[in-house]
């Protein structure tokens, strides 16, 4: 039986700013493959992080080394690595075939790049997000920003794109799409619901369990169905999710961790990459992160439709444009 794990910005634009509200948005590049040149720093640590509830408990421990100290990994021989994390030096072999890399000296090698490339990006400081007791305000600040700022950039470098097109190409094609979410996932729900609805999209967002269920229960062909969760273990989204595709609908799933249960229920799935530390477990970082694929599934299906898109945004920027307080109103 599943363990239930807890897990708007959008203000009004003008229509002649374009969908995005940006003069100009350029589409990222696949990311590479393990051992493969990658401009993200750091991203096998990315990789591992995700993969990290998969693994068997013995290569779990490595995979929490090299997340926790990949610089130290980069300079360990397979012999300490193995001894530090109470495991054996086949383990660790294992451990790097699952995470797609030859053997050993290849995960050394990409990590002692990767962390020389990170090092260069922040000047040669060292920015933790972790929060300790001792830290000012400034250093909380910079942190934090750090912390989100690398959610979001390494959440893009990451992106599935081929993955990315067929949803949304099932959103453009959907009659209805339904979109679940409970916790801090159901805010992300609710403003991918209010974004598809301000131009001409059928959708609606749901928290409730049982709200979330009768409307699946109700989709069928023709329909998409978007599941939100950081852990890709929430029981009322899974549920959900799993009674949609029982009646035909196409099924999405937006998770942090691809090989979570949630993945076993979608046909879809798109993939964030943040992580929850210290004070942080309100979903922070995942949020931001989260959003960012929810605005890029946002312009995409925008884009396809750019026509009856453009005239929505004027219809509804018109409709509350003289809900914005006049200068004679002012406060004195």
């Amino acid at each position: 039986m599943r363990k239930p794990i807890g897990s708007e910005r959008s203000p009004e634009q003008r229509p002649e700013q374009g969908i995005t509200g940006e003069p100009g948005v350029s589409r990222g590049e696949a990311p590479a493959r393990p051992g493969e040149r990658d401009a993200t720093p750091l991203s096998t640590v990315v990789r591992v992080r995700s993969l990290l509830p998969s693994l068997p408990p013995a290569e779990r421990r490595v995979a929490q080394r090299v997340i926790d100290d990949p610089e130290g990994v980069a300079n360990s021989t397979i012999t300490e690595l193995a001894q530090t994390c109470g495991t054996s030096e086949t383990t660790v072999i294992r451990f790097c075939r699952a995470i797609g890399f030859h053997g050993y000296p290849e995960l050394r090698l990409t990590l002692a790049t990767e962390a020389g490339r990170a090092q260069s990006a922040t000047g040669g400081r060292v920015i933790g997000s972790d929060i300790s007791p001792d830290d000012s305000l400034e250093q909380i600040v910079e942190k934090v920003t750090f912390a989100d700022a690398r959610a979001v950039e390494e959440t893009a470098a990451q992106l599935d794109i081929k993955m990315l097109e067929q949803v949304v190409d099932a959103v453009v094609a959907a009659d209805r799409v339904d979109v679940y979410g409970v916790g801090a996932s159901a805010f992300v729900a609710a403003d991918f619901q209010q974004k598809l609805h301000r131009i001409g999209r059928v959708c609606s967002a749901w928290a409730d369990a049982h709200i979330m269920l009768t409307s699946a229960a109700v989709l069928g062909n023709g329909d998409v169905a978007i599941g939100i969760s950081h852990t890709g273990a929430t029981v009322e989204t899974i549920d959900a999710l799993e009674v949609a595709k029982s009646r035909g609908a196409k099924t999405v799933a937006l998770t942090n961790f691809p090989k979570s249960p949630i993945a076993e229920v979608a046909d879809l799935i798109l993939t964030t990459a943040a992580r929850e530390t210290t004070f942080r477990s309100g979903a922070t970082a995942s949020r931001l992160a989260q959003l960012t694929v929810v605005d890029c599934v946002f312009v995409g299906v925008a884009q396809r439709t750019y026509g009856p898109t453009r005239k929505a945004l004027e219809a509804t920027f018109e409709a509350v444009r003289g809900r914005t307080v006049r200068p004679d109103r002012r406060r004195r």
